[in-house]
């Protein structure tokens, strides 16, 4: 029996997040963020001046991953580190003026990249979707 990709939810996930990746890049280059950037600029924006222990453990990405993250985003003047006041070892994440500024933007361009990926979908389709989305990462996480 040959494999069916149309027919894999793993694939088909893996698909899905391409595509969603494709089209907030598409919207947030001219803005100076990437897609793999906006998950921490969006805890920042929540709670500003987290360590990146803080980060890992709300994002759940691997350390190397998100330390490239900080590291580019630092570079792109986001965010500025600031050793942290009892921990030697541990840095302050907080976001720069031009992290602050970009909030407004970045969270209208993932929305128009929703919007464009859900074109042709009833608003009760969309919702329906995004809950059985809810329900699958809910599910992945206890695996």
């Amino acid at each position: 029996m040959a494999f069916d990709r149309s027919r894999s939810a793993t694939y088909l996930a893996g698909q899905l997040a391409k595509g969603f990746a494709r089209s907030l890049q598409m919207r947030s280059a001219a803005l100076g963020f990437s897609p793999g950037q906006f998950p921490v600029l969006l805890e920042l924006w929540q709670e500003d001046g987290l360590t990146q222990k803080q980060l890992l453990d709300r994002l759940e990405v691997e350390q190397a991953t998100l330390a490239n993250t900080l590291s580019r985003m630092e570079r792109d003047s986001l965010i500025q580190r600031t050793p942290h006041p009892n921990d030697r070892r541990a840095q302050i994440i907080t976001l720069t003026q031009a992290g602050r500024d970009l909030e407004a933007e970045a969270v209208e361009a993932a929305a128009e990249a929703d919007a464009a990926l859900f074109a042709g979908f009833k608003r009760f389709e969309r919702e329906l979707m995004i809950e059985y989305m809810r329900t699958i990462v809910e599910t992945a996480r206890k695996l």
